[in-house]
């Protein structure tokens, strides 16, 4: 037994501790699927799959308990792939690494799959165990959150009979959400054009590391960097003053997460390449020194690698480096409904070359459709002055508050009898599924909460031990709590 499933409470460190054993990355959830269906089969509960690939697994309520409200406990069962450069780790076979540092259990080299994990773990475990009061109980697992939200979209009505749905996607400690923010991803598309490489030039490749990186919803308030924003910065300059010609140009992997690197392969004339090193070095002092509250490891490693036959247009690399330059990244607008909580933000997630094609992808998210229509708008200006071609899909709407919920009543007051105070009631800047449930199941009474997990979508991802075990008093409660038909 590892030292992960030794802690408590038990049962649902040992189901994390199986479930971190199991490639499950985004739109590769077989092998994950596989082992909870045969799982639920080996306690003789009902499992059933949908078309899409969701999971539910229903068991009955326990004596005495018959007349309750239905409650379904939600979790998605993919995990954000994200690993540090020199970790070597395939998320398609190689199990992730989890240890206890401290009072948190963090994972080797990449991300833990705290979210939504444990949140998975804590249902299986309810519907493992025989000593927890509840009354009629089904467990909905959803496919391709990370990435897509594939199964949230394809969740047909008339699969779920209960009227109380908990999602456990939440990871703040004494926080209880009641909405969430919609969203819709852009992916811009340049044809590129190229020249030969001009004579008397030197090929060199430039990255930016080191970024913390993280969450593009719940993190994107803190001021952490953008890799691909910073790397475009620099390049629009030395294009402008050294007549840098480039070759490549790549950051980021996921819409979702805050970029943390990013590289760019260029040729540089042979008279500028001490001018270019020199600003370089300026500017990775500049941005060390504004960004040192928040980035403590910013790197900029500068090679010359193997030289190259042919460059991108001028005017037509100008434009693009110009057009990333403004495109908009970060807090858009702050609520004023909610203190401290983002409206409207944007991540410029991701910078590919695919052959003659560069390809940019970006998330939006927003508490209110409007500001996610106006922040489309700016991406779309932006690039439509630079004669790209922008499109806009996967738009998912905002779970809207519900002030009025008996379910979010309910865990206020199990909260406050549990630990003496009274939990926050917050709307979270980050996709939850929730209001993509209400299409199918528009009257569902939802609520949302979890435990303290930091740094979601990056390396850096951890959860603290002692809030897992908050979390889990406070769901056996709840479900103990719900009231009767």
């Amino acid at each position: 037994m590892s030292d992960i499933a030794k802690l408590q409470p038990q049962g649902l460190w040992q189901i994390f501790d199986n479930l971190c054993a199991i490639p499950r990355p985004s739109k590769h959830e077989e092998k994950v699927s596989a082992w909870i269906q045969n799982w639920a089969k080996e306690l003789d509960l009902a499992v059933k799959e949908d078309k899409v690939g969701n999971l539910i697994i229903s068991k009955g309520a326990t004596a005495g308990m018959e007349d309750r409200k239905g409650v379904i406990l939600q979790a998605h069962m993919d995990m954000v792939p994200q690993k540090n450069a020199d970790t070597r780790h395939d998320f398609l076979t190689d199990p992730i690494r989890p240890y206890i540092d401290g009072d948190w259990v963090t994972a080797e080299g990449t991300t833990l799959g705290a979210d939504n994990g444990i949140g998975l773990a804590s249902a299986l475990a309810v519907l493992a165990s025989n000593d927890i009061p509840h009354g009629p109980l089904e467990v909905l697992i959803t496919i391709d959150e990370e990435a897509g939200m594939t199964g949230a979209f394809g969740l047909e009505p008339g699969w779920l009979e209960g009227e109380i749905l908990i999602n456990t996607d939440s990871e703040q400690e004494g926080e209880v959400y009641m909405g969430c923010a919609g969203g819709i991803d852009g992916s811009v598309t340049f044809d590129l054009d190229f020249d030969t490489v001009p004579a008397d030039s030197q090929a060199f490749n430039l990255s930016i590391s080191g970024l913390k990186g993280g969450h593009s919803g719940v993190d994107i308030h803190t001021g952490r960097a953008n890799a691909n924003k910073l790397l475009v910065r620099f390049l629009l300059t030395a294009s402008d003053s050294f007549g840098i010609r480039l070759t490549e140009l790549n950051g980021g992997s996921l819409r979702n997460a805050i970029p943390r690197e990013a590289n760019a392969s260029f040729v540089v004339p042979n008279a500028q390449i001490e001018p270019l090193k020199a600003a370089l070095d300026d500017y990775l002092q500049t941005i060390r020194h504004n960004l040192a509250g928040v980035e403590t490891d910013i790197d900029m490693l500068l090679i010359s690698p193997e030289t190259f036959e042919t460059c991108w247009n001028l005017d037509k690399q100008k434009t693009i480096l110009r057009a990333l330059n403004a495109c908009p990244n970060g807090v858009i607008r702050m609520s004023d409904d909610i203190e401290g909580i983002v409206e409207t933000s944007l991540n410029l997630g991701v910078m590919r070359c695919k052959g003659p094609k560069f390809v940019a992808l970006t998330l939006i998210r927003s508490l209110h459709d409007d500001g996610r229509l106006e922040a489309q708008q700016m991406v779309q200006s932006v690039f439509a002055l630079a004669q790209a071609k922008i499109e806009f899909s996967g738009a998912y709407p905002g779970w809207k508050p519900d002030t009025s919920s008996a379910i979010m009543q309910v865990v206020r007051d199990t909260y406050q009898g549990l630990f003496n105070k009274i939990p926050e009631i917050m709307v979270i800047h980050a996709g939850l599924e929730c209001g993509l449930f209400k299409t199918a199941y528009p009257h569902w009474d939802m609520v949302s909460f979890g435990p303290t997990i930091k740094f979601p979508h990056s390396p850096d991802e951890k959860v603290e031990i002692a809030t897992v075990g908050q979390y889990w008093q406070l769901l056996v409660a709840v479900l103990a709590a719900i009231p009767a038909k």
